[in-house]
């Protein structure tokens, strides 16, 4: 059925009511501010007090026609005022309804806040590594990856994702020495995120470690490697050898 105007609720409505302290005095402090006298029905010992005749109303002010006992009871009703016992529709509250620090952890389901986008891939092949070449990393196994976020050895940050992010790093070489090897993040414009140099003197050594970096939404991350041994080299493949991960810090 159609309305003109606001319609009905079909939620039961309860009036506000005020009970109060009773001593001998006239004067009175409503919990409400009301307009007049008819805002409100008061009751003395379970009488109902007509308006301006018994009592007089006006703000938050309640002056009584006639003193009460400390015996007595006295309580209001607000006329004007309820409260419906109605759940708010679907989607209809939003920031602007909910007061600063109103919300806290203890409210949160499990998994409502999380650190994603985030992923894990790492190396199931060795690779071969050209001579002072950069070269992408090869990371062929995904661990977890929450957004899909990493495909094709990068990773680009999916839409409404943007903020810092947590990377983390690592290759090992597969016996071979050189006076250069490094690893590096690279963004899609081509510069260095961060770049890490190991000792060269371990024909094994893995060069590891991590950075936060703050990216914008479309940007794109892939894992670099260079050595100068002077020939082709291959990493040691293995999810804790040759590795890249990460995920978005809660802000």
């Amino acid at each position: 059925m159609s309305y003109i105007g606001t319609p009905p609720s079909n939620a039961f409505t309860s009036l506000l009511k005020q009970d109060f302290s009773t001593s001998a005095t006239t004067g009175y402090t409503l919990d409400h501010a009301v307009n007049n006298a008819n805002d409100i029905a008061l009751f003395i010992n379970f009488v109902r007090q007509e308006p301006t005749a018994g009592y007089a109303a006006s703000g938050t002010t309640l002056t009584l026609t006639s003193a009460t006992a400390s015996s007595d009871d006295m309580y209001c009703v607000y006329l004007g005022q309820a409260l419906q016992t109605v759940n708010p529709a679907n989607a209809s509250v939003g920031t602007a309804q909910l007061a600063d620090s109103s919300v806290t952890s203890a409210k949160l389901a499990s998994g409502a806040v999380a650190n994603t986008p985030a992923f894990f891939a790492y190396q199931t092949s060795n690779q071969t590594i050209a001579n002072t070449t950069n070269t992408v990393v090869s990371l062929d196994t995904e661990a977890f990856d929450t957004d899909n976020a990493f495909s094709s050895n990068t990773f680009t940050v999916p839409s409404g994702k943007a903020g810092k992010y947590y990377f983390t790093i690592g290759v090992r070489k597969n016996n071979f020495t050189s006076s250069r090897f490094n690893i590096s993040l690279v963004n899609g414009s081509g510069a260095d995120v961060v770049s890490i140099e190991q000792g060269t003197a371990s024909a094994y050594g893995t060069a590891n470690g991590s950075t936060i970096v703050n990216l914008s939404a479309g940007n794109t991350i892939v894992m670099k490697v260079y050595q100068n041994q002077g020939g082709n080299q291959t990493t040691l493949q293995g999810i804790h050898q040759v590795y890249f991960g990460g995920y978005k810090i809660i802000e």
